[in-house]
């Protein structure tokens, strides 16, 4: 069909989903945001865009308001639309976000997260976790002069780790993937590298808290070789701790990659680390436009700010564990089988023996006006307060009996 730049050929659609379906491939730019990632192959009637956002809720297109328990996928832990940080954005917007200098905000912001992360000495400022991760191995290449790289958790779309469609068998043919909290298994691959290991780049948390001996082995494995250990801590930082779960752990990695909630949604991330390490990126070439831009960085100051003021963490955690009683409270009055809780506090999940049940979980939350994540993770917000926490419950409560009623219909027999 040919049409004129600007007509209103969209406007004709029926619906977001179809519309974006036909001008963004999956219908979404974000992968996790896309209807299948969301809710499943069955999405048919479902919430797909959203008009606005404040707190914990969200406005959809169709123009119901919903709670919002994924928060962006943990990008929020305040709360959308935060005054303290909407004043600050549109603030630094006015002065003009970007120039031919870098700001002094990029300064100020680089060392205050010298003052609040263990491992942090040197900072350098990117826009997304991806490019964070990606940063934080190239620095420990060129820090070590060497390739290899084990790593466990989620590292973004882009290729040194990834063997997605697209990507030249090549560029990832020096990773390797270890399992979550096997001592063991990172010990015999660390072995097997040897004195090729570049770094260990790990997601401290992956559904669950690690035991400490797998940090610890990793820093071990790391030091025995002279490597580079590198925390993930794009989740974790400013959620679980401040800074980070290596405030929790107790292990000092070399290198860790900040970003999501550092920012309150607004596109940040930080790649921290010790003096040493982190030299090494005046040897290699890590560079983005934008990567200073104040609109981002004020953000930052007006999160970190926040976090001077009051315990945010300790109450993620508390509100956290308010919805996961919630939902076992659900489980155990309706005597639904096949679901757990699982997780911690400040990122949980449900999880279902059975695909069939969640779909039906999710479906009669939304109807309860409840957005929650398939998968990981869930994550609660400063904004998530006593009303919004008892619609939860509420929700969750008149979901599971809806899960119940179907698992134990003649017609599922």
């Amino acid at each position: 069909m040919t049409r004129a730049p600007g007509s209103a050929f969209l406007e004709t659609m029926p619906d977001p989903m179809t519309r974006a379906a036909a001008v963004i491939p999956s219908g979404a730019s974000t992968g996790s945001k896309r209807p299948e990632a969301l809710f499943g192959s069955d999405f048919a009637g479902l919430p797909t865009h959203f008009k606005s956002a404040r707190g914990c809720r969200l406005v959809t297109a169709e123009g119901r308001e919903l709670i919002d328990c994924t928060m962006a996928l943990g990008a929020v832990a305040i709360g959308y639309a935060d005054a303290d940080v909407v004043a600050a954005v549109s603030a630094a917007a006015a002065r003009g976000n970007v120039a031919g200098l870098s700001h002094v905000l990029e300064i100020e912001i680089a060392e205050r997260l010298v003052e609040l992360i263990p491992c942090a000495e040197r900072v350098r400022f990117l826009k997304t976790g991806a490019e964070g991760v990606a940063a934080a191995v190239r620095i420990a290449r060129a820090h070590t002069t060497r390739d290899r790289v084990l790593g466990c958790g989620y590292f973004g779309w882009l290729g040194w780790w990834s063997a997605a469609d697209g990507v030249p068998l090549g560029e990832c043919a020096d990773f390797e993937s270890i399992p979550f909290d096997d001592a063991d298994a990172l010990e015999r691959a660390a072995r097997a590298a040897g004195d090729s290991l570049a770094a260990i780049v790990i997601e401290p948390v992956v559904e669950r808290a690690p035991g400490a001996e797998w940090l610890a082995a990793a820093r071990r494995a790391c030091d025995a070789v002279g490597a580079v250990l590198i925390f993930d801590e794009v989740k974790t930082g400013f959620r679980v701790r401040t800074g980070g779960y290596q405030s929790v752990a107790g292990v000092l990695p070399d290198l860790a990659v900040f970003g999501k909630a550092m920012a309150n949604g607004f596109p940040l991330s930080a790649v921290v680390g010790n003096a040493r390490v982190m030299s090494a990126a005046n040897r290699t070439w890590i560079s983005s436009t934008l990567a200073g831009e104040t609109t981002a960085l004020a953000a930052a100051r007006a999160v970190l700010d926040r976090h001077a003021r009051e315990d945010v963490c300790a109450a993620l955690e508390s509100t956290g564990a308010t919805m996961m009683r919630a939902m076992r409270g659900a489980i155990d009055d309706a005597a639904v089988g096949g679901v757990t809780v699982e997780g911690i506090p400040q990122m949980w999940l449900t999880r279902f023996a059975q695909e069939s049940d969640r779909a039906t979980f999710q479906r009669a939350m939304l109807d309860q006006g409840v957005l929650v994540k398939r998968g990981a993770y869930n994550f609660p917000a400063l904004a998530h307060d006593a009303s919004a926490l008892h619609a939860v419950e509420c929700a969750a409560q008149s979901a599971m009996r809806i899960v119940r009623e179907r698992q134990t219909s003649p017609a599922n027999d």
